[in-house]
Protein backbone atom coordinates (compact mmCIF):
# COMPACT_ATOMS: atom_id res chain seq x y z
CA UNK A 1 0.00 0.00 0.00
CA UNK A 2 1.15 3.51 -0.82
CA UNK A 3 -0.27 6.94 0.00
CA UNK A 4 -0.82 9.94 -2.28
CA UNK A 5 -0.45 12.33 0.69
CA UNK A 6 1.53 10.49 3.33
CA UNK A 7 2.01 13.62 5.45
CA UNK A 8 -1.71 13.67 6.31
CA UNK A 9 -1.19 10.60 8.50
CA UNK A 10 0.51 12.93 10.98
CA UNK A 11 -3.00 14.09 11.90
CA UNK A 12 -3.59 10.72 13.55
CA UNK A 13 -2.35 12.41 16.73
CA UNK A 14 -5.77 14.07 16.79
CA UNK A 15 -7.30 10.77 17.93
CA UNK A 16 -5.96 10.84 21.52
CA UNK A 17 -6.80 14.55 21.69
CA UNK A 18 -10.35 13.78 20.57
CA UNK A 19 -10.60 10.98 23.14
CA UNK A 20 -9.51 13.38 25.89
CA UNK A 21 -12.10 15.95 24.74
CA UNK A 22 -14.86 13.31 24.83
CA UNK A 23 -13.94 12.29 28.39
CA UNK A 24 -13.85 15.89 29.64
CA UNK A 25 -17.14 16.69 27.86
CA UNK A 26 -18.82 13.65 29.42
CA UNK A 27 -17.76 14.60 32.94
CA UNK A 28 -18.85 18.21 32.52
CA UNK A 29 -22.19 17.06 31.14
CA UNK A 30 -22.72 14.74 34.15
CA UNK A 31 -21.91 17.54 36.61
CA UNK A 32 -24.31 19.86 34.84
CA UNK A 33 -27.08 17.24 34.97
CA UNK A 34 -26.44 16.58 38.68
CA UNK A 35 -27.07 20.28 39.42
CA UNK A 36 -30.52 20.09 37.85
CA UNK A 37 -32.13 17.56 40.22
CA UNK A 38 -31.38 14.73 42.64
CA UNK A 39 -30.37 11.39 41.04
CA UNK A 40 -33.74 9.62 41.45
CA UNK A 41 -35.71 12.48 39.92
CA UNK A 42 -33.13 12.84 37.14
CA UNK A 43 -33.54 9.17 36.18
CA UNK A 44 -37.33 9.61 36.04
CA UNK A 45 -36.95 12.70 33.85
CA UNK A 46 -34.20 11.63 31.43
CA UNK A 47 -33.77 7.91 31.83
CA UNK A 48 -30.94 5.90 33.31
CA UNK A 49 -27.43 6.84 32.13
CA UNK A 50 -25.63 3.89 30.47
CA UNK A 51 -21.85 4.28 30.91
CA UNK A 52 -21.15 1.33 28.63
CA UNK A 53 -23.16 2.80 25.78
CA UNK A 54 -21.46 6.18 26.18
CA UNK A 55 -18.08 4.44 25.93
CA UNK A 56 -19.12 2.54 22.78
CA UNK A 57 -20.43 5.73 21.15
CA UNK A 58 -17.15 7.53 21.83
CA UNK A 59 -15.15 4.59 20.51
CA UNK A 60 -17.19 4.52 17.29
CA UNK A 61 -16.64 8.26 16.81
CA UNK A 62 -12.87 7.86 17.21
CA UNK A 63 -12.75 4.94 14.78
CA UNK A 64 -14.75 6.94 12.24
CA UNK A 65 -12.38 9.90 12.62
CA UNK A 66 -9.40 7.60 12.11
CA UNK A 67 -10.87 6.21 8.89
CA UNK A 68 -11.51 9.77 7.61
CA UNK A 69 -7.88 10.78 8.17
CA UNK A 70 -6.74 7.57 6.51
CA UNK A 71 -8.96 8.29 3.49
CA UNK A 72 -7.57 11.83 3.18
CA UNK A 73 -4.04 10.38 3.00
CA UNK A 74 -5.03 8.74 -0.30
CA UNK A 75 -4.37 5.01 0.22
CA UNK A 76 -3.57 3.22 -3.03
CA UNK A 77 -2.88 -0.38 -3.97
CA UNK A 78 -2.92 -2.10 -7.32
CA UNK A 79 -1.86 -0.35 -10.52
CA UNK A 80 -2.12 -0.31 -14.29
CA UNK A 81 -0.16 1.29 -17.12
CA UNK A 82 -1.68 4.17 -19.09
CA UNK A 83 -0.61 5.53 -22.46
CA UNK A 84 0.04 9.30 -22.28
CA UNK A 85 1.27 11.90 -24.75
CA UNK A 86 2.26 15.55 -24.52
CA UNK A 87 1.40 17.89 -27.36
CA UNK A 88 2.76 21.33 -28.17
CA UNK A 89 5.05 23.34 -30.42
CA UNK A 90 8.76 24.18 -30.30
CA UNK A 91 9.38 27.74 -29.15
CA UNK A 92 12.83 29.37 -29.11
CA UNK A 93 12.89 32.58 -27.09
CA UNK A 94 15.48 35.05 -28.38
CA UNK A 95 16.41 37.66 -25.77
CA UNK A 96 18.42 40.78 -26.51
CA UNK A 97 21.00 41.33 -23.74
CA UNK A 98 22.80 44.32 -25.30
CA UNK A 99 23.47 47.38 -23.07
CA UNK A 100 20.52 49.22 -24.62
CA UNK A 101 18.22 46.74 -22.85
CA UNK A 102 19.14 48.44 -19.55
CA UNK A 103 17.35 51.62 -20.60
CA UNK A 104 14.67 52.50 -18.05
CA UNK A 105 11.98 53.88 -20.36
CA UNK A 106 9.88 50.95 -19.10
CA UNK A 107 10.23 50.01 -15.45
CA UNK A 108 12.40 48.74 -13.95
CA UNK A 109 14.29 48.42 -17.26
CA UNK A 110 13.81 46.69 -20.60
CA UNK A 111 15.76 43.54 -19.73
CA UNK A 112 14.17 43.04 -16.33
CA UNK A 113 10.70 43.56 -17.82
CA UNK A 114 11.52 40.99 -20.50
CA UNK A 115 12.63 38.51 -17.84
CA UNK A 116 9.39 38.97 -15.90
CA UNK A 117 7.31 38.58 -19.05
CA UNK A 118 9.05 35.28 -19.86
CA UNK A 119 8.55 33.97 -16.32
CA UNK A 120 4.83 34.74 -16.63
CA UNK A 121 4.78 33.00 -20.01
CA UNK A 122 6.33 29.83 -18.57
CA UNK A 123 3.42 29.59 -16.12
CA UNK A 124 0.87 29.35 -18.93
CA UNK A 125 2.63 27.45 -21.73
CA UNK A 126 0.64 24.35 -22.65
CA UNK A 127 3.03 21.45 -23.14
CA UNK A 128 5.39 23.29 -25.51
CA UNK A 129 9.13 22.72 -25.66
CA UNK A 130 10.86 26.01 -24.92
CA UNK A 131 14.48 27.04 -25.46
CA UNK A 132 16.49 30.21 -24.89
CA UNK A 133 18.91 32.15 -27.10
CA UNK A 134 20.82 35.14 -25.71
CA UNK A 135 22.29 37.63 -28.17
CA UNK A 136 23.91 41.02 -28.58
CA UNK A 137 26.81 41.35 -31.06
CA UNK A 138 26.82 37.54 -31.31
CA UNK A 139 24.32 34.88 -30.27
CA UNK A 140 24.41 31.49 -28.56
CA UNK A 141 21.94 28.92 -27.32
CA UNK A 142 21.78 29.33 -23.57
CA UNK A 143 19.19 26.58 -23.07
CA UNK A 144 18.17 24.02 -25.74
CA UNK A 145 14.54 23.10 -26.30
CA UNK A 146 13.17 21.47 -23.17
CA UNK A 147 10.01 20.60 -21.29
CA UNK A 148 11.78 21.35 -18.01
CA UNK A 149 10.59 24.92 -17.41
CA UNK A 150 12.28 25.06 -14.00
CA UNK A 151 15.67 24.60 -15.65
CA UNK A 152 14.85 27.35 -18.13
CA UNK A 153 14.00 29.72 -15.27
CA UNK A 154 17.50 29.19 -13.87
CA UNK A 155 19.06 30.30 -17.16
CA UNK A 156 16.82 33.38 -17.23
CA UNK A 157 18.46 34.60 -14.03
CA UNK A 158 21.82 34.79 -15.83
CA UNK A 159 20.62 37.18 -18.53
CA UNK A 160 22.79 40.28 -18.17
CA UNK A 161 24.60 42.55 -20.66
CA UNK A 162 27.98 41.24 -19.47
CA UNK A 163 26.92 37.71 -20.46
CA UNK A 164 28.16 38.40 -24.02
CA UNK A 165 31.31 40.56 -24.29
CA UNK A 166 30.75 41.45 -27.98
CA UNK A 167 28.87 44.80 -28.19
CA UNK A 168 26.09 45.61 -30.62
CA UNK A 169 22.81 43.98 -31.59
CA UNK A 170 22.83 41.39 -34.38
CA UNK A 171 19.26 40.20 -34.98
CA UNK A 172 20.39 38.16 -37.96
CA UNK A 173 22.85 36.15 -35.86
CA UNK A 174 20.14 35.54 -33.25
CA UNK A 175 17.66 34.20 -35.82
CA UNK A 176 20.34 32.07 -37.55
CA UNK A 177 21.34 30.56 -34.19
CA UNK A 178 17.73 29.78 -33.34
CA UNK A 179 17.19 28.12 -36.75
CA UNK A 180 20.13 25.79 -36.12
CA UNK A 181 18.68 24.78 -32.73
CA UNK A 182 15.47 23.31 -34.23
CA UNK A 183 15.12 19.66 -35.21
CA UNK A 184 13.67 19.78 -38.71
CA UNK A 185 13.30 15.98 -38.87
CA UNK A 186 10.11 16.20 -36.81
CA UNK A 187 6.73 17.53 -37.96
CA UNK A 188 6.40 19.83 -34.97
CA UNK A 189 5.50 23.46 -35.66
CA UNK A 190 8.45 25.73 -34.92
CA UNK A 191 8.24 29.27 -33.56
CA UNK A 192 10.68 32.00 -32.56
CA UNK A 193 9.80 34.61 -29.98
CA UNK A 194 12.13 37.56 -30.54
CA UNK A 195 12.36 39.96 -27.58
CA UNK A 196 14.36 43.09 -28.36
CA UNK A 197 14.32 46.87 -28.66
CA UNK A 198 14.86 46.53 -32.40
CA UNK A 199 18.28 48.16 -32.87
CA UNK A 200 19.74 45.89 -35.58
CA UNK A 201 23.30 47.17 -35.96
CA UNK A 202 24.24 44.58 -38.62
CA UNK A 203 20.99 45.06 -40.63
CA UNK A 204 20.65 41.31 -41.25
CA UNK A 205 17.47 40.65 -39.31
CA UNK A 206 15.05 40.88 -42.25
CA UNK A 207 17.18 38.61 -44.44
CA UNK A 208 17.42 36.00 -41.66
CA UNK A 209 13.66 36.23 -41.10
CA UNK A 210 13.07 35.38 -44.76
CA UNK A 211 15.35 32.37 -44.38
CA UNK A 212 13.41 31.24 -41.31
CA UNK A 213 10.12 31.59 -43.20
CA UNK A 214 11.56 29.40 -45.97
CA UNK A 215 12.07 26.65 -43.39
CA UNK A 216 8.56 27.00 -42.04
CA UNK A 217 9.55 28.85 -38.87
CA UNK A 218 7.25 31.63 -37.69
CA UNK A 219 8.71 34.63 -35.86
CA UNK A 220 6.70 36.56 -33.29
CA UNK A 221 8.33 39.78 -32.15
CA UNK A 222 7.93 41.43 -28.78
CA UNK A 223 9.22 45.00 -28.66
CA UNK A 224 10.74 46.36 -25.45
CA UNK A 225 10.91 50.09 -24.79
CA UNK A 226 9.38 53.35 -25.97
CA UNK A 227 9.64 55.00 -29.36
CA UNK A 228 10.81 58.18 -27.61
CA UNK A 229 13.72 56.19 -26.19
CA UNK A 230 15.94 56.81 -23.21
CA UNK A 231 19.61 57.16 -22.24
CA UNK A 232 21.78 54.03 -21.99
CA UNK A 233 23.44 53.46 -18.59
CA UNK A 234 27.21 53.70 -18.79
CA UNK A 235 27.66 50.44 -16.92
CA UNK A 236 30.76 51.67 -15.11
CA UNK A 237 29.15 51.58 -11.68
CA UNK A 238 29.16 55.38 -11.37
CA UNK A 239 25.53 55.87 -12.35
CA UNK A 240 26.14 57.89 -15.52
CA UNK A 241 24.94 57.46 -19.09
CA UNK A 242 26.73 56.79 -22.37
CA UNK A 243 27.65 59.82 -24.47
CA UNK A 244 28.90 60.29 -28.02
CA UNK A 245 32.13 61.99 -29.08
CA UNK A 246 30.41 65.39 -28.85
CA UNK A 247 29.40 64.75 -25.24
CA UNK A 248 25.70 64.29 -25.98
CA UNK A 249 23.62 61.52 -24.43
CA UNK A 250 23.12 58.47 -26.63
CA UNK A 251 19.42 57.61 -26.78
CA UNK A 252 18.15 54.11 -27.52
CA UNK A 253 14.75 54.04 -29.22
CA UNK A 254 12.36 51.18 -29.95
CA UNK A 255 12.59 50.48 -33.70
CA UNK A 256 9.07 49.23 -34.36
CA UNK A 257 9.22 49.55 -38.14
CA UNK A 258 12.03 47.04 -38.58
CA UNK A 259 10.53 44.65 -36.05
CA UNK A 260 7.19 44.71 -37.86
CA UNK A 261 8.97 43.82 -41.11
CA UNK A 262 10.71 40.86 -39.48
CA UNK A 263 7.46 39.53 -38.01
CA UNK A 264 5.58 39.95 -41.30
CA UNK A 265 8.33 38.26 -43.31
CA UNK A 266 8.15 35.14 -41.13
CA UNK A 267 4.37 34.82 -40.79
CA UNK A 268 4.20 36.12 -37.25
CA UNK A 269 2.93 39.21 -35.48
CA UNK A 270 4.46 42.11 -33.60
CA UNK A 271 3.44 43.33 -30.16
CA UNK A 272 4.90 45.87 -27.73
CA UNK A 273 5.19 45.67 -23.97
CA UNK A 274 2.87 48.42 -22.79
CA UNK A 275 0.29 47.18 -20.31
CA UNK A 276 2.26 45.11 -17.84
CA UNK A 277 3.75 41.70 -17.18
CA UNK A 278 0.98 39.80 -19.05
CA UNK A 279 1.55 41.25 -22.53
CA UNK A 280 3.58 38.23 -23.61
CA UNK A 281 0.79 35.89 -22.49
CA UNK A 282 -1.58 37.66 -24.86
CA UNK A 283 0.89 37.28 -27.74
CA UNK A 284 1.21 33.57 -26.87
CA UNK A 285 -2.52 32.79 -26.86
CA UNK A 286 -3.69 35.16 -29.59
CA UNK A 287 -0.64 34.76 -31.81
CA UNK A 288 1.39 31.60 -31.34
CA UNK A 289 -1.41 29.22 -30.29
CA UNK A 290 -3.82 30.51 -32.92
CA UNK A 291 -1.32 30.16 -35.79
CA UNK A 292 0.27 26.82 -34.90
CA UNK A 293 -0.92 23.25 -34.44
CA UNK A 294 0.08 21.32 -31.33
CA UNK A 295 1.70 17.98 -32.19
CA UNK A 296 2.92 15.10 -30.06
CA UNK A 297 6.27 15.98 -28.48
CA UNK A 298 6.52 13.15 -25.98
CA UNK A 299 4.65 9.88 -25.48
CA UNK A 300 4.96 6.82 -23.32
CA UNK A 301 3.35 4.77 -20.58
CA UNK A 302 3.03 5.74 -16.95
CA UNK A 303 2.16 3.60 -13.95
CA UNK A 304 -1.16 4.66 -12.46
CA UNK A 305 -2.06 3.49 -8.95
CA UNK A 306 -5.62 2.56 -8.05
CA UNK A 307 -7.17 4.94 -5.54
CA UNK A 308 -8.82 3.08 -2.62
CA UNK A 309 -9.88 5.92 -0.32
CA UNK A 310 -13.57 5.17 -0.95
CA UNK A 311 -13.37 1.99 1.14
CA UNK A 312 -12.27 3.99 4.17
CA UNK A 313 -14.88 6.70 3.62
CA UNK A 314 -17.60 4.02 3.51
CA UNK A 315 -16.23 2.50 6.71
CA UNK A 316 -16.24 5.93 8.39
CA UNK A 317 -19.86 6.48 7.33
CA UNK A 318 -20.84 3.03 8.66
CA UNK A 319 -19.35 3.67 12.10
CA UNK A 320 -21.00 7.11 12.26
CA UNK A 321 -24.33 5.49 11.38
CA UNK A 322 -23.89 2.88 14.12
CA UNK A 323 -22.94 5.60 16.62
CA UNK A 324 -26.17 7.44 15.84
CA UNK A 325 -28.27 4.31 16.57
CA UNK A 326 -26.95 3.95 20.12
CA UNK A 327 -28.76 5.93 22.85
CA UNK A 328 -26.82 7.04 25.97
CA UNK A 329 -29.82 6.74 28.30
CA UNK A 330 -32.18 3.82 28.71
Amino acid sequence: MTFAHLWILHFMWLLPVAAFVLVVHGRQKKKAMDRIADPDLLIRLTGKDQMGRRFVKGLLLLISLGFMVFALAGPRWGSHYQEVSQKGVDIMILVDVSPSMLVEDIKPNRLERARREILDLLRVVQGDRVGLVAFSGVAFVQCPLTLDYAALQMFLGALQPDLIPVPGTDLGAAIETAISSFDFKTETDRVMLLITDGEDNEKKGFEAAQKAAGKGVKIFVFGMGETAGGPIPAGDGKGGFKKDAAGKLILSKLEEKSLNKIASAAGGTYARSVAGDLDLDVLYFEGIKSRTEARTLKSGKIKVYEERFTFFLLAAFLFLFLEGLILERK
